[in-house]
């Protein structure tokens, strides 16, 4: 099939305990032949017909799941059956809609690395759990326009590498302990950059680099050397005086009242992030962005489990929480199709791709 053509769907059952995995995985590396070995689990189809990939082997899978937990699952086996693939996961925010709290620092670091990848084509199977794949995103051109490089041996000038780190939105500490912070100590610089496992010590010979060191947070000791780091924004959002500017002014759109009055305008205004803001990413941006726009032409979509009935189970618990929590002057909310995506926008979306619905279980073909 060519890549002109209308986007084929097909559709897998009986695969019981690991099988779904080992199907993802086949399915992610290409057969030559077009098929699934006969013998693998992941070949017991309906009707004992095996699923294909569509003809560019090369391209890359995007599996939504019905749960994060298997999502999870999913990455972890894939990885085993097979070892050579690029599997990155999107984790969820762990937060229900409309929380006035804000995800943990790690989540968002591992979403900013993942959105990155996605960007640069940097994976084989990305793995997103549905009730993520709902979330609407920072558009990647602010992730792009955020992302810069540091090499050993480079020139560096502190006063500009202050005023990026600052407008990426990273937080100067005295000492770093966590990801989005950086500590600057004469020749010394201190980076935690999101997305990244450790943080880094640069050595400044003058305003060269002269060399570039992870270190232990808690014993604050170099551990090895690299040859360059990449840095990503610290947040999925700007906090600059230009987007504050914006979120005032879009907030006294929307909200009725003073806004003096509600603390998180106040804090925003201020140049703090709030717990909560990330349930008013649209006060930030012109327009939000969604998982399809970040995906790669040519991506295949991969469906796995009940989705349809995750997406109606989320519309349920967001509506629900909206009822609940409106009519608080100091936090008000913004509508749910702002925020998330809507089932039919969904479905729209993917059937821009080719499709391949996954279920398990040990019996029932379709």
């Amino acid at each position: 099939m060519h890549r002109d053509a209308v986007p084929s769907r097909q559709r897998t059952t009986r695969l019981p305990g690991s099988a779904d995995a080992l199907a993802i995985a086949r399915l992610a590396e290409g057969d030559p032949s077009g098929r699934l070995a006969e013998g693998d689990p992941s070949a017991r189809l309906a009707r004992g017909d095996p699923v294909t990939r569509p003809a560019s082997a090369a391209a890359p899978l995007a599996v939504i799941s019905a749960s994060a937990q298997d999502a999870q699952r999913l990455a972890e086996e894939i990885a085993w059956f097979a070892p050579g693939l690029r599997i990155c996961l999107l984790p969820d925010w762990e937060t229900l809609p409309y929380d006035g709290f804000s995800p943990h620092p790690d989540l968002v670091s591992e979403r900013l690395a993942t959105l990155y990848r996605v960007q640069q084509h940097d994976f084989d199977v990305l793995l997103v759990p549905v009730q993520t794949a709902l979330c609407r995103l920072c558009p990647a051109a602010f992730i792009a326009a955020h992302a810069f490089r540091l090499e050993q041996g480079k020139q560096l000038d502190r006063d500009s590498l202050r005023s990026q780190l600052t407008l990426a939105g990273y937080s100067h500490v005295t000492q770093v302990v966590a990801p989005g912070e950086y500590c600057l100590r004469g020749g010394l610089i201190d980076l935690y950059p999101m997305g990244s496992a450790l943080p880094f010590r640069l050595d400044l010979d003058d305003d060269l680099i002269d060399s570039i060191r992870t270190f232990d947070v808690d014993t604050q000791r170099t551990l090895y050397a690299v040859q360059q780091i990449r840095l990503l924004p610290a947040r999925e959002f700007p906090l600059d005086e230009t987007a504050r500017a914006r979120f005032r002014g879009r907030w006294r759109e929307r909200f009725e009242g003073d806004p003096s009055k509600a603390s998180l305008y106040r804090d925003v205004s201020g140049g703090i992030a709030p717990a909560g803001i990330e349930y008013y990413l649209p006060l930030f941006f012109d327009a939000l962005a969604t998982l399809f726009d970040y995906l790669p032409a040519g991506t295949t979509l991969v469906l796995h489990l009940d989705v349809a009935a995750a997406i109606e189970a989320f519309w349920r618990e967001a509506g629900s929480r909206y009822k609940l929590l409106q009519g608080n002057p100091d936090r008000p909310l913004l509508s749910a199709t702002e925020l998330f995506v809507t089932a039919e926008e969904f479905y729209v979306r993917a059937r821009d791709f080719d499709r391949v619905d996954v279920a398990t279980g040990a019996s029932g073909a379709e």
